[in-house]
């Protein structure tokens, strides 16, 4: 587990076989980590939740249940477990990167659904999903972290002025894809 934090995500992109891809996605980036900052990942392997809990589900339907009855934020840090008293710059609790706390729930989620090696389908049920805008924020986070950065606009397009976000989800959207470069 310590040499999580000593991998570097690599460039590749696993392509389906050659073809029409139909319903496999590519994977880009790491096939291990999913891309996670270490600290997150780290923390994710070694939650009980993630261990114990999500161990136990082994559909993609019973992650997607999960998803709706436990998330009620998509941080990737549960609120008050970190401790980042004089931190400054881009490690004082901006980024959630500084220092570690108790991992939440949505990112353990997020990585059970890397898990399960998603189909195009399913993907596409998580993103149009009508029951919580928690299932969907997962959904566009797995394309965020999974897809060919060349293939986020199409993913994202058609999804970027969504009026059902709450307003908070929305610039906090904005801010989120202004710094992968999709919107300025």
């Amino acid at each position: 587990m310590a040499n999580v934090g000593n991998q570097l995500p690599t460039q590749a992109v696993s392509k389906p076989p050659s073809g029409k891809h139909g319903n496999v996605l590519p994977l880009w980036g790491n096939e291990k980590t999913m891309n996670l900052n270490p600290m997150i990942l780290t923390n994710v392997l070694s939650s009980p939740y993630f261990k114990v809990q999500l161990y136990e589900l082994k559909t993609y339907h019973e992650v997607v249940d999960e998803i709706y009855f436990k998330v009620t934020h998509i941080e990737p840090w549960e609120k008050g477990s970190r401790k980042t008293a004089g931190q400054t710059g881009m490690c004082g609790g901006v980024r959630g990167v500084g220092t570690g706390g108790i991992v939440s729930t949505a990112f353990c989620l997020l990585y059970k659904l890397f898990t399960l090696k998603l189909t195009r389908k399913q993907l596409m049920g998580l993103i149009t999903h009508t029951d919580s805008p928690y299932i969907r924020a997962l959904g566009f986070m797995y394309i965020r972290y999974t897809q060919p950065p060349t293939d986020l606009l199409d993913w994202y397009d058609g999804f970027l002025d969504d009026e059902e976000m709450p307003i908070v989800q929305q610039v906090n959207w904005i801010l989120y894809l202004s710094t992968v470069g999709l919107r300025s």
